[in-house]
């Protein structure tokens, strides 16, 4: 049967991975993600989607079991799960896997609210977490879709499946339960892009997370499902990638993992990551605006970008909508110098300058620039009222896949987003306990989980 079942062969695969089988590059990986979406999540649960997400979550009762971080109450795991994942996405600020999903917002919240509720060590948060990550990535190489050939976001339909691994690694379940909860996870999947701009973006990750959750826990109980959801006539690879699926790259799993080779990008502006190449083209033309005149000089500016069509919104709604806009984005780093989270308020969205300087801004969309993030460029040509032009083009914004990231920088991404809810000493207490995740038994879990609740700070 295994060999007839590739959903029962990846789950024999997948679960008897323990802590132990993690190499070092593995396990300091993991822990860099971890900390980086943490991070990312108590910056974005001072947003107004999450703090929605949390009353309306608080009204639905529950037992008190797992932490709502930087909201600061407790309900069950599954719903803490669901509010921590919409808070690690909500300023699309979360790591980058290669092909690009947003990888660990489906799978950290579920690790932590699993191990808060369970007593779970640090050592199993990492294992959980790295299944995950790793599910995700074998399955978006093994389908390697092309940009825009996924008719759903894609966070919707690989996010779940990283969810249930981690949540089956917590739950200790054993192949024919994890083949069942696949199952379970395949008809939870969704997600419309058309949603992206909006609040119900962050729900993508969010959803994902608390599907995954409940199916592990379903199929721990005897829920069954079909026990071959992945070649199944209609199921998960026939419904979401038609054209093309390479099972052999799937059983390849952790040979080696993903996360640690191409890795993930991380991010260092809080918008969608092809907008990452607009920014850093637009910083570095900045410079040599300011030399000749300043911004208020500027005639126009053009963007040479791949048919992105998503990021092409030269009239973006509101700030959030400005995440997903290469005008809008380039107009704040020619304007600001810097691009983070007060970039996308609705008060800088429709401030005068930002107004009139986008109305200066054209896109121009060249086919043959591949609009896959790895391969990709964006050029900006700035022109300047006597017609002097500078132009400047970005292959691998700060962050890129096989690009080094400076500790120093990442550190001070971890800083500036935890010091938007934390305070010394508690925030260095955080960033400590994150560093050694591995050491950290069951009470110590827990006091981590308090802390991020962000109660009295």
């Amino acid at each position: 049967m295994t060999a007839e079942n590739p959903t029962l062969n990846i789950a024999e695969r997948v679960c008897p991975i323990k802590y132990a089988d993690l190499d070092r590059d593995a396990v300091a990986m993991v822990k860099r993600l971890i900390t980086d979406g943490i991070a990312v999540a108590i910056a974005g649960s001072m947003e107004e989607p999450p703090r929605i997400l949390a009353d309306h979550v608080l009204t639905q009762g529950g037992a008190a079991r797992a932490t709502v971080w930087g909201i600061g109450y407790k309900t069950t795991a599954m719903r803490a799960a669901y509010v921590n994942a919409a808070s690690m996405h909500v300023l699309d600020f979360e790591p980058m896997s290669n092909p690009p999903t947003h990888a660990v917002s489906p799978t950290v919240p579920v690790a932590f609210a699993l191990a808060e509720t369970r007593h779970s060590d640090g050592r199993e948060i990492i294992t959980a977490c790295a299944k995950g990550f790793e599910m995700q990535g074998r399955v978006l190489a093994a389908a390697d879709p092309k940009r825009g050939s996924l008719p759903f976001h894609t966070p919707g339909v690989i996010g779940v499946m990283g969810s249930t691994v981690a949540a089956a690694h917590m739950m200790q379940l054993n192949p024919q339960q994890l083949a069942h909860a696949f199952g379970m996870a395949a008809s939870r999947c969704g997600g419309l892009s058309a949603n992206t701009g909006s609040m119900v973006k962050c729900t993508h990750c969010a959803n994902a997370a608390a599907a995954g959750l409940e199916a592990a826990a379903l199929a721990a109980r005897g829920f069954t499902a079909h026990p071959s959801i992945f070649d199944a006539p209609r199921g998960y690879v026939e419904t979401f990638f038609p054209t093309h699926f390479d099972y052999d790259v799937l059983m390849q799993y952790g040979k080696p993992y993903r996360f640690v080779d191409p890795g993930m990008a991380i991010k260092f502006y809080p918008s969608k990551y092809p907008t990452h190449f607009a920014i850093a083209a637009a910083l570095e033309a900045r410079a040599d605006v300011g030399n000749a005149g300043g911004v208020a000089d500027i005639r126009s500016v053009r963007i040479v970008t791949p048919e992105i069509a998503d990021a092409n919104r030269s009239k973006p709604r509101n700030g959030l909508e400005g995440k997903f806009s290469f005008q809008y984005v380039a107009a704040a780093a020619l304007l600001d110098g810097v691009v983070d989270s007060k970039t996308f308020t609705d008060e800088r969205r429709f401030s005068a300058d930002m107004v009139a300087l986008l109305d200066k801004i054209a896109v121009e969309q060249d086919p043959n620039i591949p609009k896959d993030t790895r391969r990709m460029h964006v050029v900006i040509d700035v022109t300047l009222s006597d017609g002097t032009v500078i132009s400047r083009t970005c292959r691998k914004p700060p962050g890129a896949w096989g690009e080094p990231i400076p500790d120093q920088l990442h550190r001070a991404k971890i800083h500036d987003c935890l010091a938007t809810r934390l305070a010394e000493p508690t925030l260095s207490r955080v960033i400590d306990m994150l560093d050694h995740l591995e050491r950290l038994a069951t009470p110590d879990v827990a006091d981590l989980c308090a802390l991020l609740a962000c109660k009295s700070e």
